[in-house]
Formats: structure tokens, sequence, C-alpha cells
């Protein structure tokens, strides 16, 4: 996957005035935006982050550390890939950090080509995390899209009953719940249950028991 270097943004949140410049500039040469931070609360008040986006991140910063951080923005929708960074970590923490989700971990001092593949790296799992995002919205809109009565008849469609079944379980005429079924397909933009099912899965209100929630 190729990306647009200047529609990205890297995040940085290092204490260490110096290096966080230095590190800004080394990233801002690599052609991406750059926006540094000298605390977890700072990078926290700033808001919304632009996607696609990464986090460079320091382990050891004072009050919220960088797990701590790295744990908040866990609790939150659509967190951005972290990279940690630190100065003195050991082979355990290096382990907890990729445990608990991080793309990378790098020790002080890092080649330029380690921490520019890890960006690489964080910038394409956001891409995709986006792109999905964009697509599950699109779903939902479509789902929005349908009636009342279309989506009861939906209900019925996962569970693989035919007309005739759904049009006993919901009290009408056969030819009226084909009707329904042709216009949840065109308005789902599918052709078959099996894509129905799938497309619901994606959004997490279908599951393997074939349940809409």
């Amino acid at each position: 996957m190729r990306l647009n270097a200047h529609k990205s943004t890297v995040y940085i949140v290092d204490d260490d005035v110096g290096f966080r410049e230095s590190l800004e500039d080394l990233v801002k040469a690599m052609g991406y935006q750059v926006f540094g931070f000298c605390s977890a609360e700072d990078f926290l008040e700033q808001g919304k982050v632009s996607r696609p986006g990464c986090l460079i991140l320091d382990i050891f910063l004072p009050n919220i550390d960088g797990l701590a951080l790295q744990k908040k923005l866990r609790g939150r929708e659509g967190p951005p890939p972290v990279i940690f960074i630190t100065g003195h970590g050991d082979v355990p923490m290096s382990v907890k950090a990729m445990k608990t989700g991080a793309v990378d971990f790098l020790l002080k001092p890092f080649k330029t080509k380690d921490l520019r593949f890890a960006i690489i790296q964080a910038l394409e799992k956001d891409t995709c995390y986006v792109k999905e995002e964009v697509s599950r919205q699109e779903i939902h809109s479509r789902i929005n899209s349908l009636t009342p009565r279309e989506q009861e008849v939906m209900r019925q469609i996962i569970t693989g009953k035919l007309n005739k079944q759904i049009a006993s379980a919901l009290g009408t005429a056969e030819k009226t719940i084909r009707k329904h079924r042709s216009r949840v397909m065109r308005k789902m933009r599918i052709s078959s249950v099996a894509d129905l099912v799938r497309v619901l899965e994606k959004v997490g209100i279908v599951h393997s028991s074939a349940g809409l929630s």
C-alpha cells in the first residue's frame, strides 16, 4: 500500500525537549506533518487526531507514562497506532509494549531507517483502519435507508427463511415479501443472503448465530 506522506500525521510525545525537537525535524524531513508534545496530558488535551496518523511515544513520561497513555487511548474508538521509544528499556518492557498493541519498540538512539520503517508500518495500519471505518459508515447508511418494514424483512432473510416462511411470520402476502426482499437487496447493494450476512457481520450487528441486534 502506498501512502501519501503529506496527508499523514505523526504525533510525538517525549519530555526530553532537545531529543523531541530533533525527532520532529527528522520526521518532517521524511515528508510527514508533525506535532510534538512534552507530556501525555498535553497530547490528550489536543483532542481528535488527524487520520491517517500514528503516535511516537516515550515510555518514561512524568505523571502519565507511555503505557498508561496507550491504555487510555485504547479505551477510545480507533486509537492511533503507537511506536514506543525509550532510552533505557528492557526485554520484559518491550514484550509488554508489543503485547498491548504497539507497532514497534525502539531503543534510543535508533537508526533513521528503523524509525522510517516503523512509521510506514504504523501509517499503513491506520490507513487500513480509516478505510474500514469509511466502509462501516457506508453500511450503516444503507441500513438506515431501509424502512422499518424492510428491516423486519432483513431480520428474517438473514435467518435463511424463504419468502413463504417470512410472509407467514410477518402476517403478510408472499408477493409483498418478494418486493421487500428486492428492495433490501437493492438498498444494501448486495445480491445474495451470504453477502448480506457478511456485510452485517462487518459492522457487528449480525453474528455467526445470524441474529440482528
